[in-house]
């Protein structure tokens, strides 16, 4: 067998199993070794970033890999370019929470690579979509326990008035 015959048998599509299979089960092992590439065995610590090092922290830094060595872990995290030199010095106290959430002496060091972060949407206000309970609106004439009642009108509050 030459080596041209071994490099077709690699690009064979991957075996069909002839049923389907949800979503989440495939984005899961996916997102696993998306994680396991940049070093985060467990992905907590990048999905619970802001809870671990607090929301100032989070908002001007992230985690990019963690990467192992003799005298512990390094993790490299991206910073707005004017807060590494700020983060630079809170990294004692900052490998002291992520080892704490970690339960053990993972990250030693904090590297930090300069450049700007990529903002997140802010989920829309829940508040814009409440709106007064319509004067004919059926949970006001309710006229049974007052538990209920309150809990139907809030329903209607939170109900899209019909648009016209």
């Amino acid at each position: 067998m030459t080596q041209a015959d071994k490099n077709k048998q690699g690009d064979a599509p991957p075996p069909r199993r002839n049923r389907t299979e949800a979503v989440g089960q495939g984005s899961r092992s996916l997102a696993a070794s998306a994680f396991a590439r940049k070093g985060f065995p467990d992905p907590t610590l990048v999905l619970r970033w802001a809870e671990i090092v607090g929301p100032d922290v989070a908002r001007l830094a992230r985690p990019i890999r963690l990467s192992a060595g003799p005298d512990g872990g390094t993790l490299s995290l991206k910073a707005e370019p004017g807060a590494s030199v700020f983060l630079q010095h809170e990294t004692p106290a900052l490998c002291e929470r992520i080892n704490a959430y970690l339960g053990q002496a993972a990250v030693s060091r904090l590297r930090f690579i300069q450049g700007p972060l990529e903002s997140r949407a802010e989920p829309e206000s829940l508040r814009a979509h409440i709106s007064p309970v319509a004067a004919n609106d059926p949970a006001r004439g309710f006229q049974g326990a007052d538990r209920l009642r309150d809990a139907l009108l809030a329903l209607a509050r939170w109900r899209r008035p019909p648009q016209d």
